[in-house]
């Protein structure tokens, strides 16, 4: 599909992860608003539901399991009978030089960001696979962010966690190009989520000022229903 393609989303069903964290909840609201059928997804539910998006089902999923992300498809085709759509917004942080993070640390990093995009993609394939043969157009977008394009001192095991993530998508793109079915990755600047607020461990050094996560957000729904394929670092105007 040609990236100045529009993809109409409305009625097609759309999984979420991380639904409810800074960008998850505005990424929802954007698509929803778009008209797509969401499944939100997250470790509380509580909260997914508090975002008070009509039609949505919402699911309790622990992304970190083997079996996590392919549980997350599921609620999606058990919700909504399709899956035409998926955006990993989940994503944990860790500060520190590479010496001094531990084990445990490294593995909750790789976990979230790295491993749970890839078994995500693998449980979606083939329903996306199948949701592109009727209408043209399927995707996955996962959010590396600044870090993946130039790796930061203080925050390498964070900047390689998220680099594996940008590999990811940029070799499944070309596997499943001729399925029709587009994996974007994002790498916004960085963003005021909180999530710097939240590490898994360290602390976040002095940052400059990041973009509004409402532009963030907007931009990468706009990338989705343009039917865009990469979104670099310079794409978000920061």
């Amino acid at each position: 599909m040609p990236a100045d393609t529009a993809v109409d989303l409305s009625g097609r069903s759309v999984l979420v992860t991380g639904a409810a964290g800074g960008l998850g909840r505005l990424v929802s609201r954007g698509l929803a608003d778009a008209g797509a059928r969401l499944t939100l997804v997250g470790r509380d539910e509580e909260r997914l539901r508090a975002l008070g998006i009509d039609g949505a089902a919402t699911a309790s999923v622990d992304l970190t399991t083997p079996d996590g992300p392919a549980r997350a498809v599921q609620a999606a085709l058990d919700a909504h009978g399709s899956l035409a759509g998926v955006v990993h917004a989940a994503g944990v942080v860790a500060f520190g030089p590479v010496a001094e993070v531990d084990d445990d640390t490294v593995d909750e990093l790789f976990l979230v960001n790295a491993l749970a995009p890839l078994r995500l993609l693998r449980a979606a394939s083939a329903p996306l696979t199948e949701a592109a043969a009727e209408t043209g157009d399927a995707f996955l977008v996962t959010i590396s962010g600044v870090v993946a394009e130039k790796p930061t001192a203080h925050m390498a095991a964070y900047s390689a966690s998220k680099a594996a993530s940008w590999a990811l998508a940029a070799a499944a793109s070309g596997e499943l190009r001729r399925a029709k079915v587009r994996v974007v990755d994002a790498r916004p600047p960085h963003t005021e989520t909180g999530l710097a607020t939240r590490p898994v461990a360290g602390s976040a050094p002095r940052l400059p000022q990041g973009l509004r996560p409402e532009q963030v957000a907007d931009r990468i729904v706009a990338a989705i229903l343009a039917g865009e394929r990469d979104l670099p670092t310079s794409a978000f105007g920061g």
